[in-house]
This record gives structure tokens, C-alpha cells and sequence, in this order.
């Protein structure tokens, strides 16, 4: 029996875990056991960050459907915005080495069409010979979706995808393929900044540490590593370990794991190792670089095709703009996304933008890219 196999033969126990662990009553030994497991891994807060001070990189994806019954109308105007906002703020430079951009509209040229394959083509791109010190910058505004989990790795059963321009005929890209094209080849002192401006983007790089701001402005951080302990767990499992190439491939192995009582039975993380979830998944991911990623919603809620100022616009590009205009660049990690959902809330969007990282936080210090 593979290791998938395995997962999905047992991904109905996995979700009665979960849905049980946030229910009134759960064992305080479960618990206890819980914290003791998460007390074991490395939050990745001394990582290396990247100085910012080296190449910079930058990938923009802008996709209306034209003529589609799922057609936009502002995110082609999100990418030309975003765009100038970092050459002007942040000195990314705009020549064909350093920037590269994909939107529906430019017919001339094939290969920045946003399909399926030119976006993956464009990941590899983005990350080929980042060093440390390097910053790296990733705007998507377009649909974001869900499709059923095909790995089972994910205890809700759903991946959380972004949307190419044919996505009728190739496909969707799911989370897993985004961390792992992405995020985990990164080398240590690497930035990747994203910015997801789509439905159902709360966690679409599949990182471990979740920050938003709650309604009376109060920080909030989610380990989604104890949420996935906690399903594995509560399943009388042990997670199973994953590298980076993947999942590990010996059923054998992987049967021990999810069946050794409180995870007692598998060996301790490597350094460096975190635990990931999208809507509590249970797997773990292993990335050294310097990632952060804003989402425009929770992995549960849309996010507004809006008109704003008299422009068609997505309303967490332009939230984020607008929080720079107005407070500067010198803000916090915490400020800046008090001040995106400020500006949301005043719009009246219902829409809760959050910050996702591959590391535990300082979520006071200046934020860079």
C-alpha cells in the first residue's frame, strides 16, 4: 500500500479528528500531549532573513478570462499597478532579467499568456539563482479556487489552487505544487514576498505560521503545525515526515507512522523541518528561506473584483497601495496589516486579508523586501 494510499484510505478518521479537536470537549492529555509535541519543533525564528540588499526578482500574474462566464475586469489593472509600486518604492528594476509579466490580454506573445504551463515556466524563472541577501516578488490577482485533495494531505479534502487563463483544458495549480516550486528550493537568506490576490488564498504556499488582525485590532498567530498534530493525533496516528522531495514513499513506513499510538514511535524532525497545513492538512514541509505571503482572504472567502477610486481593481491590491501611499514604508509587519484590513473594512469589503510566513514572526519590526 503507498503512502497515499494509506492517506486516503484514512482521510475520513482524519477529519472526524479535527472537526473532534475543535469541538467543547477534548482530553486535556491530548492536549498536553499536543503542546509536548509542538514544545519538540523548531518555529524557524532564527533562520537566516535575507538583507534585501541583493538581486531582485519579480513575477506578475494578471488574469481577466476574457470573454469567459468567470470573466474579471480588474486584475490586468492590479499587475500594472503593483508593478509600478514596486519599481518606484521598492527599486525593482523593470528590464526583462529582473521582471517578468504574464497577463490574458497580450496576444502578440504567446509566452506571457498565463496559462497553465507559462505560469509554471515563470516559477522557475522567478527562483533560478537565488542567492542569500536576494529578494524575490510574486503578484497574483486572478481566481483562486478549490478542488478535491488528491493526495490526501489535506484533512479538509481540498487544495487551495490558483486559476491559469486555461485552466478548462490544463488544469488548476494546486498548493502543493506552488511550495514545492517555489518555496522549498529556496536556499537559506532568500526573501520571497507573495502577494495572492484571489479567492481562497489564505494559505496557498502552505506555510506554517498564519497572522491576522482580529476586529478590535489585536494580532492573532495560528501554528498550523499544532493544528495538524492535533488531527494526527486525536487519529491515534503520527504525522508523516516529508522532504523535499516530497512524501515518503514506502507505504511500509508510512502505515507505521499513522498507526504508532501518540506518535511516539517516529523520530524527531530534522532541524529546520516545520509543519504545514492549508485548513489543517497534515504533512510537513521544509523550507529555509525568507518566506512571506499576503492573501487578500481567508482560504474560506472570496476576495472583491471591485471599482475603486473609478477604477476596476482588486480590493487587496489595491488596500495594500493604498496603505503605503498613506502610512509610508517605514511600517511594522502588524502595522501594515492593521492598516490593509483598515482600509478593507472602511470599503466595506467583508474580506479578512491575513499574512502568512514560513517562520515565527517578529511581527513588530519595519517590514522590507
Amino acid at each position: 500500500m503507498t503512502a497515499a494510499e494509506v492517506l486516503q484510505k484514512n482521510a475520513p478518521l482524519v477529519m472526524q479528528a479535527y472537526q473532534a479537536f475543535n469541538g467543547p470537549a477534548v482530553d486535556p492529555a491530548t492536549k498536553a500531549a499536543v503542546d509536548e509535541k509542538v514544545a519538540e519543533l523548531d518555529d524557524g525564528a532564527d533562520i537566516p532573513l535575507s538583507t534585501c540588499t541583493g538581486n531582485k526578482k519579480a513575477l506578475f500574474v494578471g488574469i481577466n478570462y476574457f470573454g469567459s462566464k468567470s470573466e474579471l475586469h480588474g486584475c490586468i489593472n492590479d499587475v500594472q499597478n503593483i508593478r509600478a509600486f514596486v519599481i518606484e518604492k521598492f527599486h525593482f528594476p523593470s528590464d526583462p532579467e529582473h521582471m517578468l509579466v504574464l497577463t490574458d490580454d497580450q496576444k502578440g506573445d504567446p509566452s506571457k499568456i498565463p496559462t497553465r504551463e507559462n505560469m509554471l515556466a515563470a516559477f522557475k524563472w522567478l527562483i533560478a539563482g537565488a542567492k542569500s541577501g536576494d529578494s524575490l516578488f510574486f503578484h497574483y490577482s486572478g481566481h483562486g479556487g478549490t478542488q478535491q485533495d488528491a493526495n490526501s494531505d489535506e484533512v479538509d479534502r481540498n487544495d487551495e489552487t490558483l486559476v491559469p487563463v486555461d485552466f478548462q483544458t490544463a488544469g488548476q495549480i494546486i498548493d502543493d505544487d506552488i511550495h514545492a516550486m517555489l518555496v522549498a528550493p529556496l536556499p537559506e537568506g532568500v526573501r520571497l514576498t507573495g502577494v495572492m490576490d484571489c479567492c481562497h488564498s489564505g494559505s496557498v504556499f502552505d506555510l506554517p505560521y498564519t497572522y491576522g488582525m482580529t476586529a478590535s485590532n489585536a494580532l492573532y498567530e495560528k501554528d498550523n503545525r499544532k493544528l495538524a498534530i492535533q488531527a494526527a493525533l486525536l487519529a491515534g496516528m503520527s504525522l508523516i515526515k516529508g522532504d523535499t522531495g516530497g512524501a515518503l514513499a514506502k507505504g511500509q513506513e508510512a502505515y507505521k507512522f499513522w498507526t504508532a499510538p501518540q506518535g511516539g514511535a517516529e523520530p524527531a524532525p530534522a532541524p529546520g523541518a516545520t509543519y504545514s497545513t492549508s485548513a489543517g492538512a497534515v504533512k510537513i514541509k521544509t523550507s529555509l528561506a525568507d518566506v512571506i505571503q499576503f492573501s487578500g482572504c481567508r482560504d474560506e472567502q472570496t476576495s472583491a473584483d471591485a471599482t475603486l477610486e473609478g477604477k476596476a481593481c482588486g480590493a487587496m491590491s489595491w488596500g495594500l497601495i493604498k496603505a503605503f501611499n498613506e502610512k509610508g514604508l517605514n511600517q511594522t509587519y502588524v502595522e501594515l496589516l492593521a492598516n490593509v484590513r483598515a482600509n478593507l473594512e472602511a470599503s466595506k469589503f467583508q474580506q479578512v486579508p491575513q499574512m502568512s510566513a514560513g517562520h515565527r514572526m517578529r511581527m513588530n519590526v519595519p517590514f522590507t523586501m
